[in-house]
């Protein structure tokens, strides 16, 4: 309920303007403080409802009145507006941190998110996605109350045997919920070179895929780390004989769309960037809506390598990670 403060008024008021003042004051306090209606407060005193009405904008007008509104989650709504400032976001949803499980935080910034998409989701959109855990968190919370005419891409490659991120599996998910249509890539998510990388570019099923994903509106996808034990940027390829340099000597402080880029949002020089069958972070960069979705202590460097890159329009974290992200871009 909004907390309303009157303004002492001054002395020059009191001589001038003493008994206009005194009628303003008495219909403020008993309209805000006392919780009276002004059509009550109009049978109460003997002055007119239009009458009331005009001593209630005046006082506003002379600066009478000040509203403050608290609310319990203000220093999460707060966090939101940092996190847009320091992070050039145009829309941050942060959620309580509510257990020091990652996953469980992750499920409450998925829901938040799911019901963000909802709201920006159009008839006629496409969307293109990742797989990973943090958009399926977002597949999973999904609950439209009507059929959407959209269809949904995948903006990478697939991977075999990781059934549970794998990006076809969850397009045909988020397509299914939405009741759309989804279309498939046929393609790993990194080739077993940058020859074989351009073969794979270059076929006809894999080119029209990846030309609707640049083509879509809207776009969903998560953040990967890469310096943690719980990292799956490794699980993601199968490296085979090749031998990669250490991941420390990259740079890396992030994952986007398979590709790796580092605190300030550039990409690495690191050999299986040249590899990836997906979207480049550029191309990303150009669809008009993207929304990112992560969670956790051990997301918020890459976060904040995302967010340096310009490379998101929402974020959907938990606010102890949105915390972190805000420190680190200001630091």
């Amino acid at each position: 309920m909004p907390v309303v403060k009157l303004k002492r008024m001054g002395a020059t008021e009191q001589i001038d303007d003493y008994e206009r003042v005194r009628k303003i004051h008495r219909v403020l306090v008993m309209h805000y403080v006392e919780g009276i209606s002004q059509a009550e407060i109009a049978k109460r005193t003997g002055i007119s409802h239009p009458t009331v009405n005009r001593l209630v904008k005046e006082g506003h007008e002379r600066g009478f009145v000040q509203i403050s509104v608290k609310s319990p989650f203000q220093s999460l709504f707060e966090l939101e507006q940092q996190l847009v400032e320091a992070g050039g976001l145009r829309e941050a949803i942060v959620t309580p941190s509510v257990s020091e499980l990652e996953e469980v935080n992750l499920t409450t910034a998925g829901k938040a998110a799911a019901e963000f998409l909802l709201a920006n989701l159009r008839d006629g959109d496409t969307v293109c996605v990742s797989g990973g855990q943090g958009v399926s968190a977002v597949v999973n919370a999904l609950n439209p109350s009507h059929a959407y005419d959209v269809t949904v891409v995948p903006a990478t490659g697939g991977v075999q045997g990781k059934h549970f991120i794998d990006v076809n599996h969850v397009a045909a998910r988020l397509a299914a919920k939405l009741q759309g249509r989804a279309f498939q890539i046929h393609a790993p998510i990194f080739a077993a070179s940058r020859e074989e990388r351009d073969v794979l570019m270059s076929l006809q099923s894999v080119r029209e895929v990846l030309a609707r994903a640049r083509e879509a509106r809207v776009a969903l996808v998560g953040i990967g780390s890469v310096h943690s034990d719980k990292s799956t940027y490794f699980n993601l390829q199968t490296t085979g004989k090749l031998q990669l340099p250490d991941l420390g000597q990259s740079g890396a402080a992030g994952e986007l769309v398979a590709h790796l880029i580092d605190r300030k949002g550039e990409l690495c020089d690191y050999p299986l960037n040249e590899r990836v069958v997906a979207l480049t972070p550029a191309e990303f960069k150009a669809v008009p809506l993207s929304i990112g979705i992560s969670a956790g202590e051990r997301k918020a460097e890459p976060i904040a390598s995302v967010l340096s890159g310009g490379f998101l329009d929402a974020l959907a974290t938990d606010e102890a990670t949105a915390a972190r992200v805000v420190d680190i871009l200001k630091g």
